[in-house]
This record gives C-alpha cells, sequence and structure tokens, in this order.
C-alpha cells in the first residue's frame, strides 16, 4: 500500500484514479448487503478514496425481537441506503436505532427513517443529540440515552454500551450484544483497503495490518500522543471481552479468529508515522490535469 505520495506522484496517482468528467456528473452509489451472522446483516459502501484504495462505510441490521438498526449510512448514500435497508428489513418493522455517533457517514438516513417508521427511538448520548441539534435536531421524545457501561435490554437482547479504544467523535458509544457475542466497534478497527471482501479474515496479514494503522492514523491521530500503556490495558478489556465476532464501521466483518490481528495492528498506531495529507499545490495540479488533461 502506497503511503507516501507527493508531488508528480499523488498527482498522477489521483488523476489515474478519479475519471476525468467527475466534477460535471454523479457516480453511481452502490449500497450491498450480505448476512455477517444469522440475525445480522451488513449494508456496506466501498467509498473510494482518490490515490489511496476504499473504505467500507457500514450500518447493522440486528434482526433481534426488537429489531436495531446500528447507524444509518452516509449522506450522499440515502436513496441507495435505503434501497438496500429494505432488502433486509421494513424500516417500519425497526423499534431502535443506534447511533454509535453523528458523523455524517452515519446519520444519512436518519430522519428519512424517523419519518418511515413512528415507533422507531433513537439510543444516543446526551452530546450525540447536542451535535445533531447543531444541523438535524432529534425529537426529544424518541431518544433514549445509554452511556458507555449502562446496559439496555431490548426484548431479547441485553446490549451493553462501551467507549471503543480508538473515535474520531466524542459521542461515540458502541456495544456488545451478549446473545450472539457480537462487539460493534463504532469506527474502532476500521481500514483503508484496495479491495472490500464480507470477511476481514480473507485480507493478507499485510494488508489489514497497514490498512487498519493508516486509517486510525487519519481517524484518530490523538492516537501518536497515547501512552502506550494506557492504550494496551484498553486493547486487553476487548481480548477479555472475547467477542465472537467484531462489526466495525469500516471494515468486513471480522470473526473472532481476526481479533488479535485487529488488537496487534491497534497497538502500533502510536509509533506509526503520522498521517500528512495532499498539500494545496497537488490539489491544484489534480485539477488543473481533471479539466485540461495531463501535460505532455
Amino acid at each position: 500500500m502506497q503511503k507516501d505520495l507527493p508531488g508528480a506522484i499523488l498527482v498522477r496517482a489521483l488523476h489515474d484514479f478519479v475519471p476525468h468528467d467527475l466534477l460535471c456528473r454523479e457516480e453511481a452509489v452502490m449500497v450491498e448487503t450480505y448476512q455477517a451472522a444469522p440475525d445480522i446483516h451488513v449494508l456496506t459502501n466501498p467509498f473510494p478514496i482518490p490515490g489511496f484504495g476504499l473504505v467500507p462505510v457500514n450500518a447493522f441490521v440486528l434482526k433481534a425481537s426488537e429489531p436495531v438498526l446500528v447507524d444509518t449510512g452516509a449522506v450522499v448514500d440515502r436513496e441507495e441506503f435505503m434501497l438496500a435497508l429494505r432488502s433486509v428489513i421494513d424500516p417500519r418493522d425497526l423499534r431502535w436505532v443506534w447511533l454509535t455517533h453523528t458523523d455524517f457517514d452515519h446519520i444519512g438516513s436518519l430522519h428519512q427513517i424517523l419519518e418511515e417508521a413512528p415507533h422507531v427511538r433513537v439510543i444516543t448520548t446526551f452530546l450525540g443529540v447536542g451535535i445533531m441539534s447543531l444541523a438535524q435536531p432529534l425529537p426529544m421524545d424518541r431518544v433514549n440515552f445509554v452511556n458507555p457501561g449502562e446496559k439496555i435490554t431490548l426484548g431479547d437482547r441485553t446490549l451493553t454500551a462501551m467507549k471503543p479504544p480508538a473515535f474520531d467523535n466524542p459521542s461515540t458509544t458502541g456495544f456488545y450484544d451478549e446473545k450472539s457475542g457480537v462487539l460493534f466497534s463504532s469506527d474502532c478497527f476500521g481500514a483503508l483497503l484496495q479491495s472490500a471482501p464480507h470477511n476481514a479474515a480473507e485480507l493478507s496479514e499485510e494488508e489489514l495490518r497497514e490498512g487498519q494503522v493508516f486509517w486510525a492514523t487519519v481517524d484518530s491521530p490523538w492516537l501518536h500522543k497515547v501512552d502506550e500503556g494506557t492504550l494496551a490495558k484498553e486493547l486487553e478489556g476487548i481480548r477479555k471481552m472475547q467477542p465472537k465476532m467484531i462489526l466495525s464501521s469500516h471494515l468486513p466483518a471480522a470473526s473472532g479468529s481476526v481479533t488479535e490481528r485487529l488488537l496487534g495492528a491497534l497497538a502500533a498506531v502510536p509509533r506509526a508515522r503520522p498521517f500528512v495529507g495532499p498539500d494545496q499545490a497537488a490539489l491544484e495540479q489534480m485539477l488543473k490535469e481533471m479539466t485540461e488533461g495531463p501535460q505532455g
């Protein structure tokens, strides 16, 4: 995986990756679905990052006696997301939306679901409600606060809220489902990939590790400043949990056999090279080539 793409190399990579007429047309969005477990469906869009690869953008349907939707897709994917959701469950049958956090790739169809499913309640935190109030306020009579460390019973499921070891939004709250043994980790354990299989175990050791480390340096750059011993304790908490599967918002479904690989990659992030994005000169050259074509 190419990490350093300065100057002309970066421009060439971006030019080759981005269609010449990208600025003049809408690209088709494809939200796919697959079954990660007998009662859990994944809705995913492999989102391209020009010059680098792709990042899966995932939401999940937990088919419990009171069905739960975990996140609601990206804002730019609303129409395709709703089509994919309807192929898995009638939105009117949903009873809960667990909002892991309030980033644009997690709240895309939230208000449409609230309109279509009058019985749905949104599980979030005080901070999550506060952030949403700056753009799309939530109806407070349909909100349920659950803080990290607290449990909530939804029909036949008991979900334990938790703060993942890595995150990019202070409202982030994942959870562990006791019945399925699945940990929903939000952005934590995400990866920048070259392909997006439905099973993280299909990724090579190198691609998974490098993709995770790279993603964490972008998504959680504060990890460069943490005490490695403190981070190790956080990761040990996941290890002791012994999840049968980890479902990250930005990684293919990862069975328990992959857990040690995920933990090992995240432990390496504090010592990894910090991410530095393209500079203005590279952007201007990229835009010039996209509109005028490559010179020479």
